[in-house]
């Protein structure tokens, strides 16, 4: 099963490596004439704005070529020093675009200041004005574009840089505005309209800058991701409950997990091993996770003593606000051993959390060696 999988996988990469250098080469192809023309006007009329336009079109294009940078390096192969593959460097990639975002922002907050302090008046022409009305059609269409298909692919770097370009329309739109204001009413907007370009490509850079880092750090699942799991295990014959379930990223659109599944203590290994085996299938045709690891919780299904423990441990467990959960459930009335876990709230001193259970819950039955396993709040 895994070599299918893995084929799947190598087939679905090469054809996102395919979509996204595709979609990137026309954002630098596109972004270059608009560079060349917004520089034109912008020297000719002598306006910053339009200048810092044309630098913030060019840093566009240079986050391109990282993104295809950052997509062919990602989409290598597994090998035996990466077994996991590289799709992790598309992070890289992503942080190095958020860097060149960020340091066009300052350089045009630094020179728009220069500009305030020292006025030059601009000379705007009506092809000028046509000329960026233009761009910010062809940057409106480039962002829209752009956008769909890092969404379609799971592209990160490509769905930030389609979102920057529809922000650069609006931007941009935006030194239309100031040179039709000039014109009409000789009043010059073009200096303070290029600081509040830079100030939104600062924040632009930053908050990219935040997200990669979160990407590359760890983050907590999405719910509705962990939900549609949980649902699709517990879809599936003989299964009671999923819990603990753990997703690990290395790069877009490669998921890997593990998660615990409760079975009724009757099931035989070689049942088990069935039915661990369909879960890993079914879970990946339909979300494509890969779980590298299933665990088994064994759940009394013949002894009625061990379902009023149960119970009884449970009230007594949630009874606690720092205790969010109890799972895996399983008392041994022949051996008198009882072990469970509790998901502890990440607010709740763990040691205490585990002192106070082992004292209740020994109270309560005196008689039974306990085993209480504390989980963190990974996931919903």
């Amino acid at each position: 099963m895994m070599e299918k999988l893995n084929n799947d996988i190598a087939v679905l990469t090469a054809n996102r490596e395919k979509t996204i250098v595709r979609t990137s080469v026309i954002g630098i192809i596109t972004n270059l004439f608009l560079v060349g023309f917004k520089a034109f006007v912008g020297l000719v009329s002598n306006s910053i704005a339009v200048i810092l336009d044309a630098v913030n079109n060019l840093s566009d294009a240079l986050s391109s070529v990282v993104t295809i940078i950052g997509a062919k390096l990602g989409a290598k192969q597994p090998d035996k020093k990466h077994p996991l593959g590289y799709g992790r460097i598309e992070y890289l990639s992503s942080m190095i675009v958020a860097a060149l975002v960020l340091y066009a922002g300052i350089t045009s907050l630094v020179e728009s200041v220069k500009k305030i302090i020292h006025p030059e008046a601009a000379d705007y022409s009506i092809v000028s004005l046509v000329i960026i009305a233009v761009a910010v059609a062809v940057k409106l269409l480039l962002g829209m574009y752009v956008k769909k298909q890092g969404k379609k692919v799971n592209s990160g770097a490509l769905t930030a840089s389609g979102s920057d370009a529809l922000f650069d329309a609006l931007l941009s739109a935006s030194v239309l505005a100031s040179a039709i204001v000039f014109l009409v009413w000789g009043v010059s907007l073009e200096a303070y309209v290029g600081v509040v370009i830079a100030l939104f490509i600062i924040k632009a850079g930053i908050e990219m800058m935040i997200e990669t880092l979160n990407d590359i750090i760890g983050k907590r699942e999405d719910a509705e991701t962990v939900r549609e799991l949980k649902q699709i295990v517990c879809g599936q014959e003989s299964v009671l409950g999923a819990y603990d379930v753990t997703l690990f990223n290395y790069g877009p659109n490669k998921n890997y997990g593990s998660l615990h599944v409760e079975l009724p203590d009757h099931l035989k290994v070689d049942e088990v091993d069935r039915i661990t085996r369909r879960i890993q299938t079914v879970v990946y045709k339909k979300t494509g996770i890969i779980l590298t690891g299933i665990g088994v919780y064994s759940f009394n299904t013949s002894d009625d003593e061990a379902a009023r423990m149960r119970n009884a441990v449970q009230k007594a467990v949630l009874s606690h606000d720092w205790a969010l959960q109890m799972h895996g459930f399983y008392a041994d009335s022949e051996k008198k051993t009882l072990r469970f876990d509790v998901v502890v709230s990440f607010d709740a001193p763990r040691r205490e959390a585990m002192e106070t259970l082992y004292r209740e819950i020994g109270e309560m039955y005196p008689e039974y060696e306990l085993l209480i396993i504390p989980d963190a709040d990974v996931a919903d």
